[in-house]
């Protein structure tokens, strides 16, 4: 397989402007400004939310959704993080065959932002683009430390920031496929679908979930449901909103 190199597309990364949305990645390193890195933000231990950017942009969703605690304004913005990084991930792998270095020193975050407009990467490193490649970027790279970031502030469960991890990817995949169904690429509706099945039997996200075809059904909640109006996701393992204890489906 040809890699293209990233270096020579514009700074967008032209091939992933169609999907738009969260598979978008900014480059233009002067658009970065002052913004944080992401090793700043999962490294912060301040509880200042004018400071803290995981702090803010929890409390930025909790306000939007009217979230009734913060820990479910925590998961949606942990799965949110979670779907940019996938997708980035995933979209450059199925398309280029190669993925940029998402290194969370390199890629800095607008908490206060949204998709596509808070992510931009100062320094664009290719990578190879196989299924261990991508758990480097995205688990060990910005999954666990993000984790680590938001139970300590939030004390989220572990099978619920795992479930979380794997439906996002899980969607990210399926959206490649839609994608590539539309506009007859075979060839990276196969590798998205390949890859997706490799890295839900990771260590990290194996048991999450069951994957079939590009169907993902998770084993744990991501608590939406406690969201004014939410409801359940269309993979979450209820059929429909528990009215048990809000902490029992958390995972």
């Amino acid at each position: 397989m040809v890699l293209l190199l990233f270096v020579d597309l514009d700074p967008d990364l032209a091939a992933l402007r169609p999907l738009a949305g969260f598979f978008v990645l900014r480059t233009e390193r002067a658009s970065a400004g002052s913004l944080p890195t992401l090793a700043q933000a999962y490294a912060d231990t301040s509880p200042n939310v004018s400071v803290n950017p995981l702090i803010l942009r929890v409390r930025k969703v909790a306000t939007a959704l009217r979230a009734p605690e913060l820990r479910v304004a925590a998961s949606v913005t942990h799965q949110g993080l979670a779907a940019r990084f996938w997708s980035i991930a995933l979209g450059c792998a199925a398309l280029y065959g190669s993925v940029p270095d998402l290194d969370a020193r390199l890629l800095h975050w607008d908490a206060d932002g949204s998709a596509p407009d808070d992510l931009w990467l100062t320094d664009v490193r290719q990578l190879p683009g196989d299924a261990q490649s991508l758990a480097d970027v995205v688990l060990h790279g910005h999954l666990v430390p993000l984790a680590a970031a938001l139970r300590a502030h939030h004390g989220l469960a572990p099978g619920l920031l795992r479930g979380n991890a794997a439906s996002a990817l899980a969607g990210a995949g399926r959206e490649l496929d839609r994608w590539a169904g539309r506009h007859g690429r075979t060839d990276v509706a196969a590798r998205a679908r390949s890859l997706t099945a490799e890295l839900l039997a990771h260590p990290l996200l194996t048991g999450a979930g069951t994957l079939t075809g590009t169907a993902f059904r998770r084993r744990s909640c991501c608590l939406y449901y406690r969201v004014p109006g939410g409801g359940v996701c269309g993979d979450c393992c209820f059929p429909r909103p528990p009215r048990s204890s809000p902490r029992a489906p958390s995972g």
